[in-house]
């Protein structure tokens, strides 16, 4: 069941990253565009056109295109989600899914109340210099609820944000067509253990526009978070530049790199988990050929156990863009997950922590057996919003650091100010900057 390949082979697929710009279109998104529009639109042109509407027409819109897109009427009323729906969804929610979500939540809130960057001042440059940190005022997270309502991924990003301090945070998410429409109830009340303090039944591009530019009943976000379909990720590439993003996320990706010693049914399984995210890369990387077998053997017997609309995701998956490469060694496993620089990199080795310094281009290490990375998704601490398709060589997982933003702060004294005039003089006639040059040759006359 799962491929096993080696080096070469797996460098032209497995490991050859598509074209950033790619955008598949399945068959399913191409039908929803032509019922929507009334016509087969690539879907950039088809995100152009709710943005542009959301952007002119606000509350209209949105209702509007969460009718044709969606299938579900909601009135004007109903986009925001009322605290006693929100109440109400814990009747909804099996009570140790809540437990399980507070502890998820307990741990997330101790691991980001680490100090971020902080404010500071330097009188060694002469006068002050220095910079200011301040958080974000206000932040939009967008939350899938379809076939995978992502109450994780909330509390993974809204709870960085309050412990940056920011003061706002507001929560889009789908609404499914119960009376009234709302999102999924486990969303609604992972929302409220994470004290957000709007809720907005909203889904898709058209929330991803509401936040950016504004409507009546949503008010404008300085930054928006979150994962979601190909039209929220264009929607958000779109409206970059209006207010910030935290990033466009792809398909989610495990490397696990393993040698003899690694239990084989416990790297099919992490596989596995990784592979039921529809379109997700699970790889494996190991010196050892008789554990690559005994790992797609493994991964063979575990598939046939789950239900039915998983496993046909995870063979789909499996089919695609994972399989298991037979390496020369355990450094050369290494090279190419620094090569792929993938999601998320687990070490199930003898002695994982002698590889975590070769290690440079992963959002997150996760070292040894018992740190497999399904934790890491739900109750480890660390957020598990992470840079993918190979953005981890430049990119880092969300953190407090992306809800502050710095300030600079520049207070010379006259002294310090006339001693280095002559400077910026020489430099903006250098650039040709005329008018540059005559402010501060201005100060280097005391008389004007």
């Amino acid at each position: 069941m799962l491929k096993i390949l080696n080096v070469e082979q797996a460098r032209t697929t497995l490991l050859r990253r598509p074209d950033v710009d790619e955008i598949v279109v399945t068959e399913s998104m191409r039908r929803r565009t032509l019922a929507a529009f009334g016509e087969d639109l690539p879907p950039e042109e088809a995100v152009r056109r709710i943005l542009r509407d959301v952007r002119s027409e606000g509350d209209a819109a949105l209702i509007t295109w969460t009718h044709k897109l969606d299938g579900v009427a909601l009135a004007a009323e109903q986009i925001a989600v009322r605290k006693a729906d929100v109440a109400a969804a814990y009747d909804r929610v099996d009570e140790k899914v809540v437990l399980a979500l507070r502890q998820a939540a307990e741990r997330i809130t101790r691991f980001h109340a680490r100090p971020v960057a902080q404010t500071w001042m330097t009188t060694e440059l002469g006068g002050v210099l220095g910079q200011v940190v301040r958080p974000l005022r206000r932040v939009g997270v967008y939350i899938p609820g379809g076939s995978a309502p992502l109450a994780s991924t909330l509390l993974m990003t809204v709870i960085p944000a309050r412990q940056a301090g920011v003061k706002e945070v507001i929560v889009c998410a789908p609404p499914s067509s119960t009376r009234p429409p709302l999102p999924h109830p486990v969303i609604l009340v992972a929302a409220d253990i994470a004290q957000v303090d709007e809720i907005y039944a909203v889904g898709g591009a058209q929330a991803i526009g509401a936040m950016a530019y504004g409507t009546a009943t949503i008010r404008r976000v300085d930054k928006i978070c979150g994962p979601g379909n190909t039209f929220v990720v264009l929607a958000k590439r779109q409206v970059f530049g209006v207010c910030g993003i935290d990033s466009l996320p792809g398909p989610t990706e495990t490397v696990v790199i393993a040698d003899e010693s690694a239990n084989p049914t416990w790297v099919a399984a992490d596989l596995l988990a990784q592979a039921e995210h529809l379109g997700g890369t699970a790889l494996l990387l190991t010196p050892s050929r008789p554990l690559a077998e005994a790992v797609s053997a493994a991964v063979a017997a575990q598939l046939a156990d789950l239900p039915q609309p998983n496993r046909e995701a995870v063979t789909e998956s499996l089919a695609q863009r994972s399989g298991a490469v037979v390496t020369q060694d355990l450094a050369e496993a290494v090279a190419l997950a620094n090569d792929f620089a993938p999601e998320h990199l687990c070490l199930s080795v003898k002695d994982p922590w002698a590889w975590v310094d070769a290690i440079h281009n992963a959002g997150g290490i996760f070292v040894g057996e018992h740190s497999y990375e399904v934790l890491g998704d739900y109750v480890a601490g660390p957020s598990h919003v992470m840079p993918t398709g190979g953005t981890a060589r430049f990119a880092s997982p969300l953190s407090a650091l992306d809800f502050v933003r710095v300030t600079n702060v520049v207070a010379l004294d006259e002294a310090t100010a006339q001693r280095l005039a002559p400077a910026a003089v020489k430099l903006a006639e250098a650039e040709d900057l005329h008018a540059h040059a005559n402010a501060a040759r201005r100060r280097m006359n005391a008389n004007g």
